[in-house]
């Protein structure tokens, strides 16, 4: 089980991951995993008290020491279920029109 607290904007943007079927989002780790690996997620998002739980799937992997100085760590894609449209659509509720933005993230 992941548990991540996003409380700002700009962390929220850099983790998003729309261009994964699903979405998704970087969880910076350095615990060890492989593409394809099923993850929980707890996510506390911005000033929402509640926490989404969220399965997901490994989709990405930043090494430790990755080009372009990148954090370590995993992408994970959320899965099609209720869980995971609900975490994709609050995160773009809460990003609303900074997903246009050309500002680099953690994972391109």
């Amino acid at each position: 089980m992941l548990s991540l607290n996003i409380k700002e904007k700009s962390a929220l943007y850099a983790a998003f991951m729309p261009h994964l079927r699903n979405g998704g989002l970087f969880i910076p780790t350095t615990r060890t995993y492989r593409l394809g690996d099923q993850v929980y997620m707890l996510l506390s998002l911005m000033d929402d008290p509640g926490k989404l739980p969220v399965a997901g799937t490994v989709a990405w992997v930043t090494p430790a020491g990755a080009q372009g100085n990148k954090q370590q760590g995993i992408g994970v894609q959320f899965s099609a279920d209720e869980s995971g449209q609900a975490a994709r659509r609050k995160i773009e509720n809460l990003l609303g029109n900074a997903l246009g933005s050309t500002r680099p993230t953690h994972t391109l």
